[in-house]
């Protein structure tokens, strides 16, 4: 493992241990070179996918990118980082159950928007303003209404 601060390639690995949901290895890592200190992950990829783009181009899934595209919607939301970093590992687990080498961006976006529907309506919506593309009040107006029906009848 490089060391991201001076690239040396001998790091070595301190403490170990599995995270909280049980899908992945968080190590701290010590560079001999330059003695800073970092946290890699380890975790089981079943398979690569790849992400269908709406314009068809196409690209390798980005664990990280759907993090942070899931942190901007959550911002000064009260959901933790633990319970995020579980939302997302569901996702993956998801996408990876399909059985299908290339994903559809849409199908993505629809596991996020369920996802946000079970842990905090505020950042669903605000994912679905992106998500569904919103340009007016009025869009916001309908789909809040169509979110209340929905919580009435359940």
């Amino acid at each position: 493992m490089h060391c991201p601060f001076c690239s040396a390639e001998d790091t070595q690995v301190k403490d170990s241990r599995q995270t909280d949901e049980g899908t992945s290895i968080r190590r701290r890592r010590s560079c001999s070179g330059c003695g800073g200190r970092f946290t890699t992950f380890e975790r089981i990829q079943l398979r690569e996918l790849i992400v269908v783009k709406n314009n068809g181009k196409k690209e390798l899934f980005d664990r990280e990118k759907l993090l942070m595209s899931m942190k901007t919607p959550l911002r000064k939301r009260p959901v933790d980082d633990a319970k995020l970093e579980q939302m997302v590992s569901g996702i993956v687990r998801q996408l990876e159950s399909f059985g299908e080498a290339e994903i559809p961006t849409g199908k993505i976006g629809e596991l996020v928007m369920n996802a946000f529907a079970e842990t905090d309506q505020v950042a669903y919506i605000r994912y679905a303003s992106v998500y569904k593309d919103f340009r007016e009040v009025e869009d916001f107006n309908e789909f809040v209404d169509d979110l209340q029906k929905i919580q009435k009848a359940s």
